[in-house]
């Protein structure tokens, strides 16, 4: 079996964020073969094209140096107002320049999330593969993961307590180590 190492990215800079568990639960049950990082954005500022000029700010080289060591990027996105959040956006955008010679060019990718209503993730879900489009990302068509409701999925500690989730979760991540051997 061949081992295949996942960048981990959480779209929210909130520590208690039911998407930063999501990612949490995703590491814990990671499959044999797999092996998922966590990345924090904190330290990714704002995309600034004058800053970019000057040269990359230190997390922002952390950023992309770990998503080209990385063999594939999962990014757990929340939805805020029917899309991809700032957080998460800012963050593609950093790592889609520069165009030539972008970390995220041809690099495999998986999209998950959660939220507390009744649709889950499935608008932010939707823009972020558009994103992925220009960013000549290969992002895994199916299967998704949009935990909806996901207040009563997870125990205070910020642990996955629902059994069909984690079932889910489990069958998305053979399939992400799957599709990401495809291109490795």
């Amino acid at each position: 079996m061949t081992d295949v190492r996942i960048l981990g990215v959480a779209g929210s800079l909130r520590r208690g964020s039911l998407n930063r568990a999501l990612l949490g639960a995703a590491i814990k049950l990671a499959p044999a073969g797999l092996t998922i990082d966590a990345f924090d954005l904190a330290d990714v500022p704002l995309y600034n094209g004058d800053v970019e000029a000057a040269g990359d700010p230190a997390g922002v080289t952390a950023f992309k140096n770990a998503i080209r060591a990385a063999d594939a990027v999962l990014f757990v996105t929340p939805e805020y107002n029917h899309g991809v959040p700032g957080v998460m956006k800012n963050a593609v955008d950093w790592a889609s320049r520069p165009a030539r010679d972008a970390a995220l060019n041809g690099k495999p990718v998986g999209i998950i999330g959660a939220s507390p209503g009744q649709v889950g993730t499935a608008r932010g879900q939707s823009q972020l593969r558009q994103a992925f489009e220009f960013t000549n990302s290969f992002c895994m068509p199916q299967p998704e993961i949009l935990v909806f409701r996901a207040t009563e999925k997870f125990d205070a500690n910020g642990d996955l307590t629902d059994a069909k989730t984690a079932e889910f979760l489990g069958k998305y991540l053979e399939a992400l180590r799957v599709w990401t051997l495809r291109f490795k």
